[in-house]
């Protein structure tokens, strides 16, 4: 186990009908609040209205900006900025998903700088000062940037979508209210179950040892995701099971799962290239490129993926050589994409070769490889791009 540092400071409120409570919640704080949110949904399913009745009940001066895109872009944020200066604004409520609450971060995170807030996503440097707290009242359980310190962004000019990081953007609350989750459409918990999977797989193949807690716990919150995804997959007003993916959303991606061990990071960095050029669903380019990271990086780390198909996807081995193992285990996490009608192949994302090279040489610009399980270059990533393209 390596050497860490934990540190969350993220108050999570949680259960029915906590949405009413934000604004004594953010009364406290005693400064103007931008509300900020996505589309129309949370004025159709009616958390808007709740949102600003609370507010105004408890006399928190606010601002509006709406409008956020999945994959939000940095136009938007860069709007953010000039609204939050302009009204003087102390925090930032993020009511919605991962994409809402990561332009809140952004903007957090540019408010208090003097040049462009895109400058952190390009040196991954820590910031000087200080940002604005950002609270949020999520809608979508996916992402786990409701207590996470990570947001990401696409740059609409240069076509990338890039990840920051840094715990003083982890926000200072959160709510989260299962029963805001039944009216999301089954792609988006789809998608969702993808995203926070992909975040346990990220920390949890490694090549650090000694971490038998931590893998317990991996292993543990991706069998109750599986589970209760089969569950919403045919029944989405069911509250108990949305409780249970609500919260191993949110441990998916605190890093609790991921502290002192290496982590690798791969199937981010080349999906972000994906939804970067072709504007697809975070968790539906995960479940493409996954399982052929998978096939890629297997027969170098077999000790790993035995692990994983044992104790994740639930292999009887006693009969089998271990390469069979591994092999029905990638099978098993397909067919699980495919049952909650996930894509699997580039060709159902409208995804072709032609910007595979472009996609692959973005992914590795930085350090010239990515992923820390196994170190993949440019030309690895090409490959897992091609073994993509079919399931």
């Amino acid at each position: 186990m390596l050497n860490f540092v934990y540190d969350n400071k993220t108050e999570l409120i949680f259960g029915k009908g906590t949405q009413h409570e934000v604004g004594q919640r953010l009364k406290v704080f005693n400064k103007k609040v931008l509300l900020h949110y996505g589309g129309g949904s949370i004025k159709r399913t009616g958390l808007y209205n709740d949102v600003v009745k609370s507010l105004k009940d408890a006399h928190v001066d606010y601002v509006e900006l709406g409008g956020v895109q999945p994959n939000p872009v940095l136009t938007k944020v860069h709007e953010g900025i000039e609204l939050c200066r302009k009204e003087d604004v102390g925090i930032i409520l993020a009511v919605g998903g991962g994409s809402v609450i990561d332009s809140a971060k952004a903007i957090a995170l540019g408010f208090g700088y003097d040049g462009d807030v895109w400058d952190f996503y390009l040196s991954k440097e820590e910031p000087t000062h200080t940002p604005l707290p950002v609270a949020t009242i999520l809608t979508i359980p996916a992402a786990g940037s409701e207590s996470s310190p990570n947001t990401v962004i696409s740059n609409e000019e240069t076509r990338r979508k890039l990840g920051y990081g840094s715990g003083k953007l982890r926000p200072v609350f959160s709510i989260i209210n299962p029963e805001l989750f039944c009216t999301l459409p089954h792609h988006q918990m789809a998608n969702g179950i993808s995203d926070m999977m992909s975040h346990i797989f990220e920390r949890y193949f490694t090549r650090t040892l000694h971490t038998d807690l931590s893998d317990s716990l991996c292993e543990a919150t991706l069998r109750i995701i599986m589970k209760n995804a089969r569950i919403l997959n045919n029944n989405l007003y069911d509250y108990d099971a949305w409780a249970e993916i609500a919260f191993c959303g949110n441990i998916a991606h605190n890093n609790l799962l991921g502290i002192g061990r290496e982590q690798d990071w791969a199937c981010h960095a080349m999906e972000h290239e994906m939804s970067a050029i072709y504007h697809v669903a975070h968790g539906a380019g995960l479940s493409v490129i996954t399982p052929a990271w998978m096939k890629y990086v297997a027969p170098k780390h077999r000790e790993m993926f035995l692990q994983f198909a044992v104790n994740v996807m639930g292999i009887d081995g006693s009969y089998r050589s271990g390469d069979t193992l591994i092999r029905e285990a990638i099978l098993r996490l397909t067919n699980f994409y495919k049952e909650l009608g996930l894509p699997v192949t580039m060709e159902e994302l409208g995804i072709t070769a032609q910007y595979f090279s472009r996609m692959a040489e973005q992914a590795t610009n930085v350090d010239g490889t990515i992923g820390s399980l196994e170190k993949l270059t440019m030309e690895d990533v090409k490959q897992i791009y091609k073994l993509a393209c079919r399931s």
